[in-house]
């Protein structure tokens, strides 16, 4: 066994139970399930409407989507959208398969997320929004945010698919923006074994959303929604509006994600623990920087950028941990615009991203639990103190 693996499982009796009732019911599409636990969603994160969809990318893909159909505000093809440098593949590709611009600004060196003063240096007319990405559940800074796009007339979009949980200032991660997504697979703060939510206030948005989700057609609409049809219901039934996907989730997963919820405040609340003796051992050292909380994070994992007497020796530190059985990966993607595929994006790149550069070259973070891990980050601790004498 793994001393820290970069994820675990954790269900039990209760998820098992959610799915012999599903399987006992003999509905295993989109029903009952999943509108039980995007109402149960909602009402955790304090927002009027939550949409579940197959996967996180998925939610990524359906705010894009629905956001350029919007009947208000559309975004459009050859819009300019404002991303961080530093994130996961499909914060961006919707935007591309859209037909927008992606501009990347550098992240914080301390938050490691979307700098805000970067972003405000970055708009010109053409630019129609900014994603933010809460990265590895800190959230960004939306005071600043909220006020630039208020400013500028842009929407704000947010990625928090590693940060449920989260808040900052009395508010939940991923309920700032226009829409916020969240995932829910296995390796995220609950699991739904795969799994995504986009959540909104905006109604009309909401019902756009449940139009793309599935299929385009008019069959989930409320009667007061601006995509409703005067037909009889045997037209409606596949009457199609938009030209959607097919996103649903399955049953299995509407019933298992409402016994996680029932369980996130007490995994919120270990996973916040281990960070407290995690910054305690790694905080404040000339070897490696670590990850500053911006509000109250919910610490999906532990970033660490080697730097001092570190710096240059990522190989070093990944063996060490190899050899202990503690699992690690980039920064997410580090520095995305070293990705091959960026050839095939539309984008463009107004400053130097110095800070995404450094966690490209020395960057790499470990896995956060809903358990004590104290004794596997002693053992990290113990690594870096040995190899930074050397």
């Amino acid at each position: 066994m793994m001393m820290l693996p970069l994820a675990t499982d954790t269900w039990d009796a209760a998820e098992i139970a959610a799915i012999q009732r599903v399987i006992a019911s003999g509905r295993f599409t989109m029903g009952s399930e999943v509108r039980a636990f995007e109402q149960e969603l909602a009402e955790v994160l304090g927002v009027q409407h939550a949409v579940m969809v197959n996967s996180g990318s998925s939610a990524n893909l359906l705010a894009v989507a629905g956001l350029v159909y919007h009947p208000d505000t559309p975004l459009r093809p050859g819009d300019t959208v404002i991303v961080p440098s530093v994130s996961w593949s499909t914060t961006y590709f919707p935007l591309h398969q859209y037909g927008m611009k992606l501009r990347f600004v550098d992240v914080q060196r301390e938050t490691l997320n979307i700098d805000p003063a970067l972003v405000d240096n970055a708009v010109t007319p053409d630019v129609r929004a900014v994603f933010a990405v809460n990265l590895l559940g800190n959230p960004c800074d939306y005071g600043r945010l909220l006020t630039i796009c208020e400013r500028r007339d842009l929407v704000l979009l947010e990625d928090g698919c590693e940060s449920l949980g989260a808040r900052l200032n009395g508010h939940c991660a991923g309920t700032f923006g226009r829409c916020g997504t969240f995932s829910t697979f296995f390796s995220h703060h609950i699991s739904t074994m795969e799994g995504g939510v986009i959540v909104t206030d905006d109604t009309r948005l909401y019902h756009t959303l449940l139009s793309l989700r599935a299929h385009g057609w008019v069959r989930e609409q409320p009667a007061d929604s601006h995509l409703a049809q005067d037909i009889d219901a045997f037209m409606a039934s596949f009457r199609f509006v938009l030209p959607g996907y097919n996103l649903r989730p399955l049953e299995m997963s509407g019933a298992v994600g409402q016994e996680q919820l029932r369980k996130l405040p007490s995994l919120i609340k270990a996973r916040r623990r281990n960070a407290e003796t995690f910054t305690s051992l790694l905080g404040g050292r000339d070897d490696v920087r670590i990850q500053i909380e911006n509000g109250e994070s919910s610490w999906f994992g532990f970033a660490m950028v080697l730097q001092g007497p570190l710096a240059g020796r990522r190989t070093d530190v990944m063996e060490r941990l190899d050899a202990a059985g503690i699992e690690f990966r980039p920064i997410v993607a580090g520095n995305f615009t070293k990705n091959p595929v960026i050839k095939y994006l539309d984008h463009d790149i107004p400053y130097p991203l110095i800070v995404a550069e450094d966690i490209d070259h020395n960057g790499l973070f470990i896995g956060n639990h809903h358990y004590p891990i104290g004794d596997a980050l002693h053992c990290v601790r113990g690594i870096l103190d040995e190899l930074s004498v050397r």
